[in-house]
């Protein structure tokens, strides 16, 4: 599906001409002589899909991830931008809430986003001349302009919860769109609603988009919105009827042989030893989050560093729930600034299995590669912390198939991007629940999903390390028992209102780290002056670069539109 460059050598052939011209322009191909059947469709369609990984042009990708690791997790309570403080320094303005309209960063993922919603509009445009000229027939151009109007939803809604005040491009848009008073979220529901109404109920090809996914879209700008009531039939919908479901293990989500599971409601799909230059079609939005060593992957570049505050999250109690209110009140045992492996005691507390399928700690297995070696692997301990995230990382195992070989990175790898996961739809449905207060149905959608969680086959096992005296050369023996002391449980009930809305807040914030929701989370809720301030004020203690950084709701909810968009519209397009 990803090996497309015939096809992007076509993507303008069939764009409107101005009326006002009555000869054709030389060297194109026109409308009479194509036939817009459902194949050229299709292939127009696979175009669309091919910049959902925000690959512009293989330069600096992870300035448009699809994961949001940037924009959505480094920009919260869950991550640091780890790495030295003088490499990707646009990072560093993100991180404490200063980005500018000049960075290069907000720049690529503007590009990226409206190229997506350009590649959609020309599929939209096709369709219609199609069914114009009878290429295609009606069925068919509604499921096909349903699929295109999906993708055209999905790359607006990446727009707008970047920058809020966005242009709404139509097919028919032929000049810059101003984003003064433009009612984009009913815009967004129109395409979703669009889609879900006609698209077809199975995709027609794996990791194509369904009316299924549609559905679910539809249900998350409902939720951006906080319009519970809107959400709450469309969840029950997708959760009672849809095709999706947990997988058995919380860690296939982050697994490169699991890819496309049933769990996967929407996911960007990545190859790589495809053919394609530089492994283009790979994840190279991740390509700098490996550790600093050549010991697990490339050795490169040491970004995208889990925070002491997300780690101490992941902490239980006696009765294997979570702490809601005092998590933070003491640290989860790290190796900030211990060299020596006599010096550092891990944490004997009791924690959520999931923390060690997302965060590498000292001591832990990682992935298969080794132990995970502490400041040893990290580049840059006093800017990033001691830790390492493992959700986007390929195996050990999955070496030489589930990445690059030819590209400058072998850490590019065929891992895809989660966009929506079923977990992530029971814990809307839950959220929905916890507001009206029907404890019974918010308690339940939470312990489903904590129940899979409790999984003992999915812990995270213990190693026995062998280093040969002679040859340096370390085995790596699985054991039996778990690397660390695990504990998780489910609820059973809930008290009251306001302790399920916390309870399912927190829930989200732990199933779903380092997956790039977190910031988005906070300011659709109203909650991220509160979250933020509060964690900058101790972590300020801990990274001397957040120290004096603070979060201003009416100022940073929404990142600066690029000003090259701004020159580009001819003043059209104004700022936030």
């Amino acid at each position: 599906m990803k090996n497309i460059a015939i096809i992007m050598l076509l993507l303008g052939v069939f764009a409107s001409c101005n009326e006002e011209l009555n000869v054709s322009p030389q060297g194109t191909i026109g409308n009479d002589v194509l036939t817009f059947d459902k194949a050229w469709i299709n292939g127009q369609i696979v175009g669309a899909y091919g910049i959902l990984d925000g690959n512009l042009d293989n330069t600096d990708v992870w300035r448009a991830a699809p994961s949001n690791w940037v924009y959505g997790e480094v920009a919260s309570d869950n991550a640091y931008k780890g790495s030295d403080p003088g490499d990707q320094p646009p990072i560093n303005n993100i991180e404490k809430y200063s980005p500018l309209s000049t960075s290069s960063f907000l720049d690529y993922k503007w590009r990226a986003v409206f190229e997506g919603v350009a590649r959609s509009n020309e599929v939209i445009r096709g369709v219609k001349i199609g069914l114009e000229k009878g290429d295609l027939s009606t069925a068919d151009a509604l499921a096909l302009e349903g699929e295109a109007r999906f993708l055209r939803g999905h790359f607006h809604f990446e727009a707008k919860k970047m920058w809020n005040k966005i242009p709404y491009i139509l097919e028919t848009a032929v000049t810059s769109q101003s984003n003064e008073n433009v009612e984009s979220w009913t815009k967004i529901e129109e395409d979703f609603a669009f889609a879900a109404a006609n698209m077809n109920d199975q995709p027609e090809e794996t990791g194509r988009a369904s009316s299924w996914t549609a559905k679910t879209y539809l249900a998350k700008t409902h939720m951006y919105q906080l319009d519970y009531a809107a959400a709450e039939p469309i969840l029950d919908d997708v959760i009672e009827n849809g095709p999706y479901q947990l997988n058995t293990l919380f860690s296939d989500n982050f697994n490169f042989a699991a890819n496309n599971s049933a769990e996967s409601v929407f996911a960007v799909q990545h190859s790589v030893q495809d053919g394609s230059s530089n492994g283009s079609n790979g994840n190279w939005g991740e390509a700098l989050n490996f550790p600093q060593t050549g010991e697990a992957g490339a050795g490169c570049c040491g970004f995208f560093q889990p925070s002491q505050n997300l780690v101490n999250a992941f902490k239980t109690g006696a009765d294997g729930l979570p702490l809601l209110t005092d998590f933070n009140n003491e640290d989860v045992t790290n190796d900030d600034g211990i060299t020596s492996d006599d010096d550092f005691t891990p944490y004997a507390g009791t924690l959520d299995p999931r923390l060690d399928w997302t965060v590498g700690r000292r001591g832990i297995d990682y992935l298969g590669w080794d132990l995970h070696r502490g400041s040893a692997w990290i580049r840059n301990q006093a800017n990033g912390g001691p830790y390492l995230q493992k959700k986007t990382l390929y195996r050990a195992s999955q070496k030489g198939e589930a990445n690059s070989t030819n590209a400058w990175s072998s850490n590019v790898s065929a891992i895809n991007i989660n966009i929506i996961r079923f977990s992530e739809v029971l814990l809307w449905a839950a959220e929905v629940a916890a507001d009206k207060s029907d404890l019974a149905k918010a308690v339940s959608l939470v312990d489903r999903v904590r129940a899979r969680a409790a999984n003992p086959e999915d812990f995270v096992k213990a190693i026995d390390r062998q280093v040969d005296p002679v040859t340096e050369e370390v085995t790596l023996n699985v054991l039996e028992e778990p690397a660390a002391n695990y504990l998780i449980n489910t609820y059973g009930t809930f008290p009251d209102k306001e302790f399920a809305m916390r309870a399912v807040n927190f829930e989200r914030r732990i199933e779903l780290a380092m997956e790039g929701h977190r910031f988005f989370d906070l300011v659709r809720q109203g909650r991220a002056a509160d979250v933020l301030n509060d964690y900058l004020t101790e972590e300020g203690t801990k990274r001397s670069h957040l120290s004096g950084v603070s979060f201003e709701a009416n100022e940073d909810n929404y990142y600066p539109i690029p000003q090259t968009a701004i020159d580009l519209s001819g003043g059209v397009i104004t700022q936030n």
